[in-house]
């Protein structure tokens, strides 16, 4: 299923013939050089944008400022006073200047941002507000997904990352101000005055750029990545209040060892010549600003998910809010790992816990049908739970977490430093995996809905019969899931075999195992791999088999140990398929009994197959 791709050349404020115009130049550079305090949104001050033409007469420079702040002078290459025009919230600068051609304009203004709440995830682009928890006051920034333009001049383009910024504050003496990359100095200006110079040199979207000011005490730990040639910074501006450091601490100080293990699951840490760090405000979560998160408090999964944005959201950006799944889909995915791996077992109530808000309502997808529409882009239930275990269930299906972290880590290299489509992301998938995704993104990403299952089963001997059905929440949407599926199989001893259920291609499939004990229950995704409901497991000895006009097949002892019986009515080839798709073993077999030795074969499920059939076995 193909994307809209009008969707990607969309803005909230701008109408088509104006977003055509700022495609017309790149922007490379940004200077913001502003005062700001932490009792007021009340902003002045220049930023400086830098441009290059890419086109052969760029004869009109428009960018966007909101219409509430004041620009007082543009000056073209920061010397000539130059005339311009204010429509909307569109600035338009006549030019004169052809392909390849490189200039910059300094934007003279100031006032009030616009108060109104104009993001979903709380605040404006710019707001001032005291923590409700602390007391302290804080004025900070919020730009995404389409607030930047309400408290500095640019172009909100996801597609055109910005090569560097520099961001430079003057604030209050008693204040600190946060911002991305490395504070190369702080000047004192006298007069109770200070100016906080930041410098970000790292590709940086729009809407990442960020400043934060309060009075903040400086809490700075580091980090040591395997790999990495020093020590990464982790530079705190916590509330200077003499119980908030206390407080967070712990917290806090778990971020250093977050970062050392994603940095082995997905590359180094990818700004790790600067910084991270963290700005506190009285926010409701957390924001993702490129190396200086912007954080209502400290909690293991939000500081998490706002770090694993650093790779998911920051160093490969989604190229459409369409397509957010990108970054938050993968950040709320982190939070996962990071139970998985320090809090062993809690993996397990985080999935549950997705999956159940999923299936509290039917529909939607993942995919953002409506790039412009906020409250869709940021969906708890549809982007961030359902993104979340979308990605798990493609684990699940890859079966192999070293080719899965690969993914993730070609992902990262091959789209470092720009941004990326899902399609972008399926291309890796597949060309690492070597499998077919087509039906799961048709059905999981872009269709919508989920499978309740259910079994029919009948064993004869040492062959199992399972009628698999499944009805679907959105029937008009996706008729039925086709990705595998996972179930157990418990005996009269209490040992549970745990099978994967392959081509599944309608809403009922008929599946043939070997099984050599009693049965005495069944469970479908035992180990919660896939959205969806479970409906009845049921004997039924009437359940129809394979058998009929195929070769007769049985197996057995399953579980197997160091060799496995085959027995058919009729000589026909085999293959052993391991769990990941890999043929580990094959050769023929002969009319009748036949012994296959399984004695170098690591435990696992595996697949018999031969040119009629197959069955799933299991070995200890």
């Amino acid at each position: 299923m193909k994307a809209n791709s009008k969707n990607f050349e969309r803005s909230n404020t701008l109408p088509l013939e104006y977003i055509a115009l700022t495609e017309e130049y790149d922007v490379h550079f940004y200077f913001l050089d502003v005062a700001l305090e932490n009792t007021s949104t009340d902003i002045s001050g220049s930023t400086e944008i830098h441009v290059i033409s890419k086109v052969a007469v760029l004869d009109t420079l428009l960018f966007e400022l909101h219409e509430d702040l004041v620009i007082t002078d543009i000056l073209l290459n920061g010397v000539t006073s130059t005339p311009f025009t204010r429509v909307g919230s569109a600035v338009i600068v006549p030019v004169n200047y052809t392909t390849g051609d490189q200039f910059y304009v300094k934007v003279l203004y100031g006032g009030t941002p616009p108060t109104p709440v104009t993001n979903p995830l709380g605040g404006a682009g710019m707001t001032h507000d005291d923590s409700p928890s602390w007391g302290n006051e804080v004025t900070w920034t919020l730009s995404e997904p389409f607030s930047a333009f309400e408290w500095f001049p640019c172009k909100q383009s996801l597609t055109d990352k910005i090569d560097s910024v520099f961001t430079y504050v003057t604030t209050s003496s008693t204040n600190k101000a946060g911002s991305n990359g490395i504070l190369v100095n702080v000047t004192d200006l006298g007069g109770g005055m200070s100016r906080y110079e930041w410098q970000t040199r790292y590709p940086i979207d729009y809407y990442l750029i960020s400043i934060a000011v309060a009075e903040y005490v400086d809490y700075t730990i580091y980090a040591n990545p395997v790999g990495a040639p020093a020590p990464i910074m982790i530079q705190n501006y916590v509330y200077n209040n003499a119980a908030t450091l206390p407080y967070f601490q712990d917290e806090i100080d778990n971020t250093a060892d977050f970062i050392e293990y994603f940095s082995e699951l997905y590359g180094l840490y990818p700004f790790d010549e600067e910084k991270y760090g963290h700005c506190m405000a009285p926010l409701s979560g957390g924001m993702e600003h490129q190396t200086m998160t912007t954080q209502g408090w400290f909690e293991d999964g939000l500081t998490v998910h706002e770090m694993g944005h650093q790779w998911f959201g920051d160093q490969v950006t989604c190229a459409s809010w369409s397509d957010i799944w990108l970054n938050e889909g993968f950040a709320s995915y982190t939070e996962h790992l990071m139970y998985e791996h320090f809090y062993p077992g809690d993996e397990l109530t985080d999935m549950q816990s997705r999956h159940n808000d999923v299936m509290s309502a039917p529909g939607g997808s993942v995919w953002v049908l409506d790039s412009l529409d906020a409250g869709a882009i940021f969906s708890g239930r549809l982007v961030y739970n359902k993104g979340a275990a979308i990605i798990h269930t493609i684990r699940f299906l890859i079966n192999d977490d070293a080719l899965f972290l690969d993914v993730l880590q070609t992902y990262q290299q091959t789209y470092k430093d720009g941004t990326a489509h899902a399609q972008d992301f399926k291309n890796v998938l597949e060309t690492e995996t070597g499998m077919d995704f087509t039906n799961f993104f048709n059905e999981w990403y872009y269709g919508q809905g989920y499978p309740t299952y259910s079994i029919e089963w009948n064993q004869v001997n040492s062959s199992v019969w399972i009628d698999l059905s499944q009805i679907v929440s959105m029937p008009g949407v996706t008729p039925f899931f086709t990705n595998d599926l996972e179930i157990g199989i418990e005996d009269n001893t209490g040992y549970t075999t745990y099978y994967r259920l392959t081509d599944i291609n309608a809403a009922n499939s008929l599946h043939y195992l070997g099984f050599g004990g009693v049965i005495t229950d069944i469970f479908i995704d035992p180990h919660n791999y896939i959205i969806n409901q479970n409906g009845t497991v049921t004997q039924n000895s009437t359940v129809v088999t394979l058998q009929e006009n195929k070769n007769e097949l049985n197996v057995y002892p399953v579980p197997a140990e160091n060799s496995l019986t085959v027995e058919i009515n009729t000589a026909d080839n085999y293959q052993i398929i391991s769990a990941s798709g890999q043929v580990v073993l094959s050769g023929n077999l002969v009319q009748g009994k036949n012994t296959i030795d399984l004695s170098s074969f690591a435990a696992g499920n595996y697949i018999l197959k031969t040119n009629s059939q197959q069955i799933s076995f299991s070995k200890k």
